[in-house]
């Protein structure tokens, strides 16, 4: 890769590690494009639940894989925050698709090999000139193997409970401290363990332990390896 030619930067990691705020902000210091690909999982999962397609942990994956023509997932800048909205059939849904709800079905929609197809076929046509910064869980392994530049991102469950406490707390949405390490826990097992599209570093990734780092030291730590990269290419 030429030095002038706009990357694709993976980030991958555990659930509530920041992956989302990181990739944010170094989307903005590249001026490149932000493709939140959690929330596009999450997008089809809020539609599932309102369709009373998936309750409780269980998926009728059945009627989820005849809806999907049906789903449409796009992003657009919001005006006010500077910051990429998601939108469900042209509904911004961004706030809906954080509730507690769909974090807890989530994995169940995610796991279904055909809801995963769909949205990797998405994730490449939004990649196909380059310039973004795309975030999940398979990003690096799966959906951009190829990728010049893949961090994978970590922090001890404790550490991401309390984030995604605060972060719940913030958006004046009831939270409990035990419930959200549950949840956490209970991802990382159902994550790490699918068989399809597992969440695991893909060789070549950058290993990122955030526990103890603010947000300005994660981006020193960009920056410095970013150039390394650039200048091997």
């Amino acid at each position: 890769m030429k030095r002038k030619e706009r990357a694709i930067i993976t980030v991958d990691g555990y659930s509530s590690c920041g992956k989302s705020t990181f990739a944010k902000a170094i989307a903005r210091e590249l001026n490149y494009i932000y493709i939140d690909s959690g929330a596009m999982y999450r997008a089809v999962t809020l539609f599932c639940l309102r369709k009373g397609y998936v309750s409780g942990g269980v998926a009728d994956a059945a009627k989820i894989i005849s809806s999907l023509p049906e789903i449409k997932i796009t992003f657009r800048m919001n005006d006010k925050t500077r910051f990429n909205e998601t939108l469900l059939n042209g509904e911004s849904v961004e706030r809906e698709i954080r509730d507690r709800a769909v974090s807890d079905n989530v994995s169940a929609v995610s796991t279904i090999a055909e809801v995963r197809a769909k949205m990797v076929e998405l994730q490449r046509e939004m990649g196909t000139l380059g310039g973004i910064v795309m975030d999940g869980r398979d990003i690096g392994t799966i959906v951009f193997p190829d990728a010049p530049l893949k961090i994978f991102m970590t922090a001890t469950p404790s550490v991401r409970a309390h984030r995604r406490y605060l972060e719940l707390q913030e958006k004046g949405m009831p939270a409990d401290i035990e419930a959200v390490e549950k949840n956490i826990n209970d991802r990382d097992r159902i994550d790490s363990s699918r068989e399809i599209s597992p969440l695991c570093r893909a060789d070549d990734a950058v290993v990122l332990d955030n526990s103890e780092m603010t947000p300005e030291e994660q981006m020193v730590w960009f920056r410095k390896l970013f150039k390394e990269r650039m200048n091997e290419n």
